[in-house]
């Protein structure tokens, strides 16, 4: 009908169905991290490796996770 620019304030959907969106967002940033930490072991620390723990560490910060704790 008309143009209108908002978003749908009756959603269709299941609730009881729909699951947490931020669910494992934790656990994965610390199983990467423990992986890039052995792969600093083995392979010594690269470019790619460097920037890869640049993410990593900034997923940290914003999760506010104490990697002192890992």
């Amino acid at each position: 009908m008309w143009l209108r620019n908002k978003r749908p304030h009756n959603m269709v959907y299941a609730v009881d169905r729909k699951g947490a969106k931020s669910g494992s967002k934790v656990t994965n940033a610390i199983k990467h991290y423990k992986i890039l930490q052995k792969r600093i072991e083995v392979e010594g620390e690269t470019l790619w490796i460097q920037n890869a723990m640049k993410i990593v560490l900034a997923k940290f910060k914003k999760y506010s996770v104490n990697i002192a704790k890992i």
